[in-house]
């Protein structure tokens, strides 16, 4: 890649505003994610969804609060969950959808101070590829992708 732009770093610096706890159709969790999270508030799993979630066509997402942030969401401390947070919350910005339209990485950025706009689609792709492979060798078991 001759281009400024070959790692994660060099196009996204998180910097913790939670815009993306905010809406945009909400967060996916998987059934890993309810039992990881779960545990950590000390909750019975089998109730996090009446609780916790919504329905997104057929899967579940969490709730957002009065503010329209993710119920786990906190402006003080940020995300609560931070440490089991799902594995869609881990991935951003880097999320499959990248891989096949790079175009949405600016519509993305509009909402996201932390990313870069404008990166060429051939090094966003690879970098997200990257990424996002790191991600899923990092999570055990394996998660649906």
């Amino acid at each position: 890649m001759d281009s400024e732009y070959r790692t994660g770093n060099d196009i996204f610096e998180c910097r913790q505003c939670g815009d993306c706890c905010k809406g945009f159709g909400g967060t996916y969790v998987t059934e890993q994610d309810i039992i990881n999270i779960s545990t950590y508030i000390n909750f019975d799993p089998k109730k996090f969804v009446a609780r916790y979630c919504d329905t997104s066509g057929s899967r579940y997402v969490l709730t957002l609060g009065i503010d329209g942030c993710c119920i786990f969401f906190d402006k003080t401390r940020q995300c609560t969950i931070h440490p089991v947070k799902p594995y869609m919350c881990k991935a951003w910005p880097f999320i499959k959808t990248v891989i096949g339209h790079p175009e949405n990485w600016n519509a993305m950025a509009n909402s996201c101070p932390g990313m870069k706009k404008d990166i060429p689609y051939k090094n966003l792709a690879n970098i997200v590829t990257i990424e996002k492979g790191k991600l899923d060798k990092s999570i055990i078991p394996h998660i649906e992708l």
